[in-house]
């Protein structure tokens, strides 16, 4: 079985003040960053929550506006229609993911989760019926209340990833080299 990345990108970017993943850290946009990240770590790739130039995109389920969790679910019911055990999500504004990550996440199972930044996690696909039922009833539609109801296990990280969430966010990045 192989392994599917998707990343999580149909954020609204309100506290950026733009669209964040198309902001530049170094030659590439911090969307280009995760799908690159992705790309060297898992089988295939997809954009959830906004069309990409050569890279399948994703309509989030069971309906757009539902979150991180809307684009788990399409991630998760296309890679279980192409045969991909599991799936691997980033969102698009942690361009600063630990190289080793994946495979800490492998060696725990899924579906486990990087404590204190859940949109990073690996998923089992067989779920995805489970989570857009879920997300069609439930009124919490957070990925840490998904991870308590499918019991996923938390990986904790010597450091927290950073995460670009303001002006100010991408600007230490690039003060660090990146």
């Amino acid at each position: 079985m192989t392994l599917l990345g998707a990343v999580l990108a149909g954020g609204e970017s309100r506290r950026f003040g733009s669209d964040k993943l198309a902001a530049r850290l170094g030659e590439r946009t911090l969307l280009d960053h995760a799908i690159a990240w992705l790309a060297a770590r898992t089988d295939a790739v997809v954009v959830c929550g906004r069309d990409v130039a050569g890279v399948p995109g994703l309509v989030d389920l069971p309906a757009p506006g539902l979150g991180p969790l809307g684009g788990l679910a399409a991630a998760q019911e296309h890679a279980h229609r192409q045969g991909h055990a599991t799936v691997l999500t980033i969102p698009g504004d942690t361009p600063d993911l630990p190289v080793d990550l994946a495979e800490r996440l492998a060696e725990i199972g899924a579906p486990v989760f990087v404590r204190g930044c859940p949109v990073i996690g690996l998923w089992p696909s067989s779920s995805a019926n489970r989570l857009v039922e879920h997300l069609m009833q439930a009124e919490d539609r957070s990925m840490r209340g998904w991870a308590r109801i499918i019991d996923a296990k938390a990986l904790t990280l010597a450091h927290p990833i950073p995460n670009v969430n303001f002006l100010d966010d991408l600007a230490a990045l690039r003060c660090t080299g990146r």
